[in-house]
């Protein structure tokens, strides 16, 4: 921790990011809370409204990854804070003049999509110009654990103030969040020259998209790890489209107690977090995260299995935690391995590529989550993303990941 904080930069950029990631957590259940209880949502549409926040990573994720290689991140970072704001300011704004509705509640977040893609690109392969090498596990460590600690008092914050304020004001602390966010970050200095390699020569963005896709499936050890990512993400945007709608409608429980299992997912993952550095030197990146993808199963597992009792409350909360556990362990790992092994060139690209494809997946597991519940019940839906999620593991743990293991200190 004493070596991170030596870099003023990062420490910027970390309270940067803990300010979003605080309002992002409120607004994350307050968008669903506004599709299911106020607009009345279906299933389907439900999936469709999340499905809507990873489109863009679907439609331009690749050529976003090779235009943030091109540039200066900084820059893209605040912008895209900025831009963040004032889009999410239409929900609230359009709610006080009474004309909110499903279509503008997707269009709005479809735009907010694209933002994040861009910011997000940039934000990963933000930190090695903040920090060395050496350090860049436990930087992503610590980012992990700051949004740990969100997901943790950010579901329970958000349940209770949507009862008492209402979903879209607290959609509106969220855009303040950014304004917040975005005037930090104008003021971080790097440590290292961020301008890619070449930018004094011509470009193909052709040609460049082409090698982040070589990199990440072909001429780097990340393949196996990146498509059974793929596989994940498929059937937890099944999970997460089913499960909100699994607890407010099938079970009947509020928003507040929805918040609650989700802030248990914060616990997990700040544990996780604190642990991930231990586990990835002591197990290997390989060993360490093929565990963290079978507790996957077992967490989502306690959902279908859940009633309407405190028995019920209480098996939610455990899944929620031993998920968030297994994020905040594999996480960190993850990205900083990946971040290691990848030229500084290539960063954006292999980020861009990366999330595109992982958010791809959102998009074809949301909606069907939505209509697999709508069609035949939640319960059944769930059952199935248990299934694909079980699928992954046994990928992942038969594939030569197994042997991957980090190579600089944390």
């Amino acid at each position: 921790m004493a070596g991170l904080l030596e870099h003023r930069g990062y420490v910027r950029f970390w309270f940067a990011d803990a300010v979003s990631t605080v309002g992002s957590s409120v607004t994350g259940l307050a968008l669903q809370v506004v599709a299911v209880v106020t607009l009345h949502a279906t299933g389907a549409e439900v999936g469709i409204l999340n499905a809507a926040r990873w489109l863009p990573y679907l439609l331009v994720g690749l050529l976003v990854g090779a235009i943030v290689d091109r540039y200066r991140r900084k820059p893209i970072l605040v912008g895209a804070d900025f831009a963040r704001a004032v889009v999410l300011g239409v929900i609230p704004l359009a709610a006080g003049l009474d004309v909110l509705s499903l279509p503008l509640l997707i269009a709005v977040v479809l735009v907010f999509g694209t933002l994040s893609l861009v910011y997000d690109a940039a934000h990963q392969s933000f930190p090695p110009a903040l920090v060395p090498t050496g350090l860049l596990t436990s930087a992503y460590a610590r980012l992990e654990q700051t949004s740990a600690v969100a997901q943790t008092g950010g579901p329970v914050f958000a349940g209770a103030m949507i009862k008492v304020l209402g979903a879209p004001i607290a959609i509106l602390i969220d855009a303040v969040s950014y304004l917040l966010s975005g005037v930090v970050l104008a003021t971080v200095r790097t440590r290292t020259e961020e301008v890619a390699e070449r930018t004094d020569q011509p470009r193909n963005l052709r040609r460049e998209m082409g090698e982040g896709l070589r990199w990440v499936y072909r001429d780097s050890p990340l393949a196996p790890i990146t498509l059974t990512s793929h596989v994940w993400f498929v059937f937890q945007g099944v999970m997460t489209t089913v499960y909100v709608v699994f607890v407010l409608n099938t079970l009947g429980w509020s928003p507040a107690w929805l918040g609650v299992t989700y802030a248990f997912t914060g616990i997990g993952s700040l544990i996780g977090a604190t642990a991930s550095g231990w586990a990835g030197r002591r197990f290997g990146v390989g060993p360490a995260i093929i565990a963290c993808r079978w507790l996957s199963p077992v967490s989502f597992l306690t959902v279908p299995l859940a009633s309407d009792d405190a028995f019920g409350i209480v098996l939610l909360c455990a899944g929620q935690l031993v998920l968030g556990f297994s994020l905040g362990v594999d996480s960190p790992i993850e990205m900083g391995w990946r971040q290691s092994i990848t030229p500084s060139a290539l960063l954006g690209r292999m980020n861009g590529t990366t999330r595109s494809f992982n958010r791809a997946a959102i998009v074809i597991g949301a909606p069907a989550g939505g209509l697999i519940a709508d069609h035949y019940g939640t319960r059944t839906a769930l059952w199935v993303g248990v299934g694909g999620m079980v699928l992954q593991a046994v990928l992942l743990h038969r594939s030569s990941f197994r042997h991957a293991r980090l190579t600089t200190p944390a």
